[in-house]
C-alpha cells in the first residue's frame, strides 16, 4: 500500500510503519491520522502480520507533536472536540489491536507524539529520546489521550506534573517512570524492534489477543472482575488449535509452530 506520510516494510511476521514527515519532524496533521488509521486496519487484517511495528523517520524525532499549523486553523470549540476524537479513536485502536504492537522511538515524542507512543504494548526508546506533553505552552491540554494514559502508566501526580509544567524528560527518566519498557542506542533501535518483533511473531497469537485484552480491560476495574476477566479469557485458549500445539510441544520437548487457530 503506498501513502503520501507512511512508508510500511514488511519482515517475518512483522510489519514496520514509519513516519515520514522529516520537515515538521513528523508531525501528525489530520491527513496523517487518516493513513494511520488505514495502515493498522490493514496490519489487522492481514494474517501475515502478528506483530506492527511503529517509529518515525529520522534521528530528531518520533513524533514531534501536532501538526500546529493545522491546529491554528481550528475555529471552534466544537471542530478541536471532534479532531480530539477522531486522535483518541485511532489510538484506542492501535491499544486495543489483537497483535502486539511495539513503538520504537528516537529523538522528540511529544505531544501527540507521546500520546501515539504510549497507544502501544511495548516502548523502546534510543538514549536520545525525549518525552513530554507540552500542550500548556500552547494554551492548550493534550487532546490525543494524554491526561489519561499518562496517568494510568506514571501515576496521578506524575501526570499531573508533566502535563501541568510541559515539562520533557528524558529517555532514561521515562524508563525509570516505567513509560519505556526498553533502552536501546539510536543505531540500533530499529533492529532491537525488529529482533522483538520475530520474537512476539513465534507466540500464539490467539493468547497474545487475549493477554492483551485481560491486562487492558482488568485494568479499567476491580480485582474480582478483572480476575472473573482472566479466568473468562483462560478458557477461551483452551478452544484453540494452538493451545493443544503449545502442550504437545513443551512435552516432545521441541518448539510450537502456532497458526493462530
Amino acid at each position: 500500500m503506498e501513502w503520501n506520510n507512511i512508508v510500511l516494510e514488511q519482515g517475518n511476521g512483522w510489519a514496520l510503519l514509519t513516519i515520514q514527515r522529516p520537515k515538521v519532524l513528523n508531525a501528525l496533521n489530520r491527513e496523517t491520522l487518516e493513513e494511520l488509521t488505514e495502515a493498522v486496519d490493514w496490519a489487522e487484517q492481514n494474517e501475515d502480520v502478528r506483530c506492527l511495528i511503529i517509529t518515525g523517520a529520522g534521528e530528531k524525532a518520533f513524533v514531534a507533536g501536532a501538526d500546529i499549523s493545522e491546529l491554528r486553523q481550528i475555529e471552534s470549540a466544537a471542530e478541536a472536540q471532534r479532531l480530539a476524537a477522531k486522535g483518541q479513536a485511532l489510538f484506542s485502536k492501535i491499544e486495543e489491536l489483537d497483535k502486539p504492537v511495539i513503538m520504537a522511538v528516537d529523538g522528540f515524542a511529544l505531544g501527540g507524539g507521546c500520546e501515539l507512543a504510549m497507544s502501544g504494548d511495548i516502548l523502546i526508546a534510543s538514549e536520545n529520546a525525549k518525552f513530554g506533553q507540552p500542550e500548556v505552552n500552547l494554551g492548550v491540554i493534550p487532546g490525543y489521550g494524554g491526561t489519561q494514559r499518562l496517568a494510568r502508566l506514571v501515576g496521578k501526580t506524575t501526570a499531573k506534573y508533566l502535563c501541568l509544567t510541559g515539562e520533557m524528560i528524558s529517555a532514561a527518566e521515562a524508563y525509570r517512570l516505567g513509560l519505556v519498557q526498553k533502552l536501546t542506542s539510536p543505531d540500533m533501535l530499529l533492529d532491537e524492534a525488529k529482533r522483538l518483533a520475530e520474537v512476539l511473531a513465534k507466540k500464539a497469537p490467539i493468547a497474545m489477543k487475549y493477554i492483551k485484552r485481560a491486562i487492558n480491560q482488568g485494568a479499567e476495574t476491580d480485582l474480582r472482575s478483572g480476575l472473573q476477566l482472566e479466568a473468562a479469557c483462560f478458557g477461551l485458549t483452551f478452544d484453540t488449535q494452538d493451545r493443544i500445539e503449545g502442550m504437545e510441544a513443551f512435552l516432545q520437548k521441541r518448539k510450537p509452530e502456532f497458526q493462530g487457530k
